[in-house]
């Protein structure tokens, strides 16, 4: 063998690249592509990219003919380049998906700089594709360095934005505060109700106070000018809509009638406005409505006219809740009573305050009082009011109040956890209040928080309320992490020696997940993942499957077997109330942005909102009811 020949060593073999660039194609196929064509179908081309992930490993490591040192260390540098960048992003990546949203977004992000490193410098020498490794895996992480997540669908597809844009929040607070309406003129004015200091109940808090100073800024003169605030007749009057999903909590709008050929007579704009970011949904008096929102470091509770959209009064206090699915802001929605605005934070305050002025009357920390920590998406449980008790749900935990001086009256039983509100119905002639808290559906005595019944069931997630069929039987939902598991119709009964519980059925043919459902003539209407669908209450069998609205919430309008729907595009949506077929009646646009919050009607006037703006629409009158007339 000459000495030319073993002077040199063999020849390297060329990269074999084609099984990982078929790999990544396939994987950024079923990242985009499959979600879109087919929305059913989104799961299997996640589990699909997932498998794409592992071929990629597998080619690189064992069939790409790459020398085994950039083998190995390609792999130890992926992490690395997760955790260095890492350091870079905004809260909002960092957070998202639990602290999970960058190691399952930046996986395909590395599969792909992996094989464009490769493909590239596949002619180089050994030093420069060394050189340029680390940096072609940083630019590959780069794109969590440039955005900011504002959350998720109900889907779970995240919304990215610019990292440099603004938020609709800080949008609105660039504006700065505007100016407040007159409140109503108070009519024949009741004695002040006297507000007792009690043991462990939060003082009202004095003019010196910050906290009393916040609030000055924003509430009226004559809030400010009486440090106790007087009961007007508001006191007196029945609330139109007095909290979470109406009258009775069930999402049902009795004796309205609306015209439903929105070609000819479409929902006409009363107003429209910025809001701070929040799920809460609307309270109605008279010309007064009240909602919940973030403004900075303050949740407020607000009060706005409902003809002309312009604010009242607001209430602040120095709290702020985040999380990284729902974005800021509480999540419950105020309940009125007796001229009082009850409101429940995103971190367990809970706060009495006058409905006329939003003047403070008492406040307490309710999770602090029940022992229990801020679960993940923060408290959603709206306030609900029975006699002489407001009742809150800290996560699974029931607790209840004297709506008169704040006292703590009784503490509900430990266990569970969840995002439902307190739901009062009357079994057997009993008044009870239902709780849904992770695998229990619990019903105690509103007076005592007495244990009546408890029914345990396989353990999930509690977030929607449940319903009453007409024989009295109970409707419950569960879920889990991923979604809605289905409902369960319990026969509850009331002998001589208790209360008894026993399961008819349980019916996968409705998955509500964070989306209320409405009962209507024997059967169930609501959120089947994004999907509408109806299921019969005799056997839970489905009746129907249409209409992609995306996690909307809808209201019932009996009279017309109607469902009002917003979807969570910001579009209204009339859909029959029927169990024959899907049938879609009209749809027009409302409101920009992810919408979650439940819609309001009170007569003819639609109220609507989303974590940045809300809008008021007056319904056309059914013509009908007109002529009839």
């Amino acid at each position: 063998m000459s000495s030319s020949e073993t002077s040199h060593a063999p020849a390297r073999r060329p990269l074999r690249l084609w099984p990982g660039v078929v790999a990544v194609v396939l994987q950024w196929v079923g990242l985009l592509l499959v979600p879109r064509v087919a929305p059913d179908a989104g799961l299997y081309g996640l589990i699909g990219a997932a498998v794409c992930v592992l071929v990629v490993v597998v080619w690189w490591l064992f069939f790409s003919r790459a020398p085994w040192l950039e083998r190995v260390g390609a792999l130890v540098l992926m992490p690395l380049a997760v955790l260095a960048t890492r350091l870079f992003v905004d809260p909002t990546i960092a957070q998202a998906g639990m602290g999970n949203m960058m190691t399952f977004f930046s996986t395909p992000l590395l599969c792909l700089a992996l094989v464009a490193w490769a493909a590239a410098t596949r002619r180089l020498s050994a030093g420069s594709r060394w050189a340029t490794l680390p940096v072609a895996l940083l630019l590959g992480c780069l794109p969590f360095a440039l955005v900011r997540s504002g959350g998720v669908s109900g889907d779970g597809q995240s919304d990215f934005h610019w990292r440099w844009t603004p938020t609709p929040e800080e949008r609105l607070l660039a504006q700065g505060a505007e100016p407040l309406a007159s409140p109503p003129t108070p009519t024949a004015p009741a004695e002040p109700m006297p507000t007792p200091a009690v043991e462990g109940a939060t003082p009202q808090p004095s003019a010196q106070a910050p906290e009393q100073k916040k609030a000055d800024a924003v509430q009226p003169p004559s809030a400010l000018a009486s440090p106790s605030p007087s009961v007007s007749s508001m006191a007196t009057a029945v609330a139109e809509w007095p909290g979470f999903r109406g009258p009775d909590r069930d999402g049902v709008v009795r004796g309205v009638r609306i015209a439903t050929d929105w070609s000819a007579a479409p929902p006409v704009q009363l107003w429209r406005r910025a809001i701070g970011p929040a799920w809460s949904s609307f309270a109605v008096q008279g010309e007064l409505v009240y909602t919940q929102e973030q403004r900075g470091n303050e949740e407020l509770v607000s009060c706005y006219r409902l003809d002309t959209g312009e604010p009242v009064w607001r209430h602040g206090d120095p709290i702020r809740h985040w999380d990284s699915e729902g974005g800021p802001g509480p999540r419950a929605t105020p309940a009125l009573s007796d001229g009082r605005v009850y409101s429940f934070g995103g971190t367990g305050r809970l706060n009495a305050l006058d409905a006329t002025s939003g003047a403070l009357v008492w406040s307490r920390d309710a999770a602090a009082e029940a022992g229990v920590e801020k679960p993940g998406w923060g408290f959603a449980g709206s306030p609900l009011v029975v006699g002489d008790v407001v009742i809150v749900a800290v996560s699974g935990r029931l607790v209840a109040y004297d709506v008169r001086t704040g006292e703590r009256r009784w503490l509900g039983p430990e266990g569970g956890g969840g995002y439902s509100s307190p739901h009062l119905v009357t079994i057997d002639g009993v008044p009870q209040v239902l709780l849904l808290r992770g695998a229990r559906s619990t019903s105690v005595a509103p007076a005592d928080g007495t244990l009546l019944w408890e029914h345990k069931a396989t353990p999930g997630v509690s977030i929607v309320q449940p319903a009453m069929t007409v024989d009295g039987d109970v409707l419950v939902a569960g879920g889990d992490s991923m979604g809605g598991s289905g409902i369960r119709r319990l026969a509850i009964a009331h002998g001589p020696t208790g209360w008894s519980v026993a399961e008819r059925w349980t019916s996968a043919g409705l998955k509500p997940y964070f989306n209320d459902f409405v009962v209507h003539e024997g059967h169930a209407y609501g959120f089947d993942k994004n999907i509408l669908a109806a299921i019969d209450l005799a056997d839970g069998q489905r009746k129907w499957k249409g209409g992609r609205y995306g996690a909307g919430q809808l209201i019932l309008l009996p009279e017309q077997d109607l469902l009002l729907v917003l979807s969570e595009h910001g579009e209204l949506v009339l859909v029959r109330a029927t169990p024959d077929a899907f049938t879609e009646v009209a749809k027009v646009p409302a409101i920009e942005g992810k919408s979650w919050s439940h819609p309001v009607l009170v007569g003819d006037r639609l109220l609507v909102r989303n974590a940045q703006e809300m809008a008021a629409f007056r319904l056309r009158a059914d013509p009908k009811l007109a002529s009839s007339r």
